[in-house]
């Protein structure tokens, strides 16, 4: 009798690897509408966010166009001694630090103060008139919105010193001040973003339990104590969230404002990381050196979030993993 071949024996971790498989699978076609939905942004970050990861290599090479980044000479850790050797390195992390520092001291309440106040509002109609104009300066382009602040706070016709010098004062040149120039960077961030960032938070709000504030007023509590006891209770994991996420950015400030407003007679207190790294990488063609310096930044910003990540899921139990 011919021996016949013996199938091969399934083992627990393959069942579980099938089992997974066949579940993601099912629930794929189950929400093929999700699925489409959320497909160009996992191509975006495919695209512009993960595959360009190969150019880290550059912060280890001198790197040279010609050559290509497999063919460029590897230099180690050159260009991070560089950095840190540089006469511009303790300014441009202080700048950032302190940019960061100031937008999370004043930017991060305004938006959970905001939120509380709509919540307050009775008459629909004005709510959704105060929510959207406050919505709209999100969705300005950066650039007019420089635009603007350059405009009104011109020293020749500006508004601002038109009003400045009807009062009898001087005029000022705001965007030459080295200390207008974190005032206005940062005062601007709020006024373009504060309505949009309320959205969350109004989310929040509108799932605490109706109940909670029902048995808050039968035992007395006033508007005060309902938003001691149970509102922000409410909210705090969310708040709590976008805190980390605030904090895991200490290390980055978007390059773009920072451009238009900025010129070499404010470079004291404006020139950060990202701005340099433009400047030199882009403008001076040093790429290895500005591909370290980013590099480096990023890893700060990746350090800083898992750690104050760990320190809340240690303190509060609520972290994002």
């Amino acid at each position: 009798m011919p021996n016949l071949p013996l199938s091969p024996r399934i083992g627990p971790a393959q069942t579980r690897r099938r089992a997974a498989l066949h579940t993601l699978k099912k629930n794929a076609i189950r929400d093929k509408f999700l699925v489409l939905m959320v497909l160009p942004a996992v191509v975006y970050f495919i695209v512009f966010h993960y595959l360009p990861m190969y150019g880290i290599l550059m912060a280890f090479q001198d790197f040279s166009p010609s050559r290509g980044i497999w063919n460029s000479p590897w230099v180690g850790l050159e260009w991070f001694e560089e950095f840190f050797s540089s006469i511009y390195s303790f300014r441009l992390i202080k700048n950032v630090l302190l940019l960061n520092f100031y937008s999370l001291l004043w930017g991060f309440p305004i938006p959970i103060i905001f939120a509380l106040l709509l919540n307050e509002i009775r008459r629909n109609t004005f709510k959704r008139v105060v929510q959207t104009v406050s919505y709209m300066p999100h969705f300005i382009s950066v650039v007019v919105i420089a635009g603007m602040t350059i405009t009104f706070l011109s020293p020749n016709d500006g508004i601002v010193n038109v009003v400045i010098e009807k009062l009898g004062f001087q005029k000022i040149n705001f965007l030459s001040e080295v200390d207008w120039f974190r005032t206005i960077y940062i005062s601007t961030d709020i006024w373009a973003g504060f309505g949009y960032s309320s959205i969350l938070y109004l989310a929040a709000l509108a799932g605490i339990d109706p109940q909670l504030y029902e048995a808050a007023r039968i035992d007395g509590a006033s508007r005060f104590r309902q938003l001691i006891h149970v509102t922000l209770p409410g909210i705090a994991p969310t708040i709590i969230i976008l805190l980390l996420l605030s904090l895991g950015r200490m290390m980055s400030v978007g390059f773009e404002k920072i451009i238009l407003l900025y010129n070499p007679s404010t470079y004291e207190v404006s020139d950060v990381i990202s701005s340099y790294v433009y400047r030199i990488g882009l403008v001076g063609g040093e790429f290895s050196f500005a591909a370290a310096v980013d590099f480096m930044n990023a890893t700060i910003n990746f350090v800083l979030i898992v750690s104050f990540n760990w320190i809340s899921r240690k303190l509060t139990q609520t972290s994002l993993w």
